[in-house]
């Protein structure tokens, strides 16, 4: 089954390849495009066969990149995730990434920071544990996958880490996950802007 772009809503361009679905139909509203797909969940067997596959060097960095050192090894394992699988799958990750981000704890409701940079809203607030780790908190629209996805990522790959590595994480290391053949430059930004707010409320807590 191919997923059907159907109608742009938005002037960014996504380019859009065959995404593998299994199940039942339903409907898709991915950052501008309706279309119709076959699952909630992207071909889990193709997904998993992708994860158990050997990643590439350096954590899935193309060669002549030096910043892999850089990253915190979760957020490492993330992009290798995303660059050694095929082309066709990377947009049914970030979906399964989308379902996958924390919900909101109800203490901080209303303590969150807007990323305005981001197409749809998205809020979040980052902050040290008592161990002196890092803590993300997100919160954006159910109807927003791109974007929960993106911050599903930073989440994954940044919690939990130390201050150091966090701060040292390029905010353009999206540019390694093999996305930016299947969406816009001006939405990827979002991404790196997530990172940028991430960074300077880290810089804050940390005093």
């Amino acid at each position: 089954m191919l997923f059907d772009p159907g109608t742009r809503n938005e002037p960014e361009t996504v380019v859009w390849g065959p995404i593998l679905m299994e199940g039942g139909s339903r409907a898709i509203d991915w950052q501008g495009y309706t279309g119709s797909a076959r699952s909630q969940d992207p071909a889990p067997a193709l997904l998993a066969a992708t994860r158990a596959a050997p990643s590439r060097p350096n954590g899935g960095y193309s060669v002549g990149v030096s910043t892999t050192n850089q990253i915190p090894d979760a957020l490492s394992r993330i992009i290798g995730e995303f660059s050694s699988a095929p082309k066709s799958l990377r947009l049914p990750l970030l979906l399964e990434y989308a379902g996958k981000l924390p919900a909101l704890p109800p203490e901080l409701e209303g303590t969150l920071e807007r990323v305005h940079e981001c197409q749809t809203p998205l809020f979040l607030k980052a902050s040290l544990d008592e161990a002196g780790a890092v803590e993300l908190a997100f919160d954006a629209p159910p109807e927003a996958p791109t974007t929960r996805g993106f911050a599903s990522i930073v989440s994954a790959g940044l919690s939990g880490s130390s201050v150091d590595a966090a701060l040292a994480t390029p905010e353009d290391f999206y540019e390694q996950m093999g996305l930016s053949e299947l969406i816009s430059p001006l939405r990827l930004r979002g991404l790196g802007s997530i990172v940028a707010r991430v960074k300077r409320q880290l810089r804050e807590a940390a005093g």
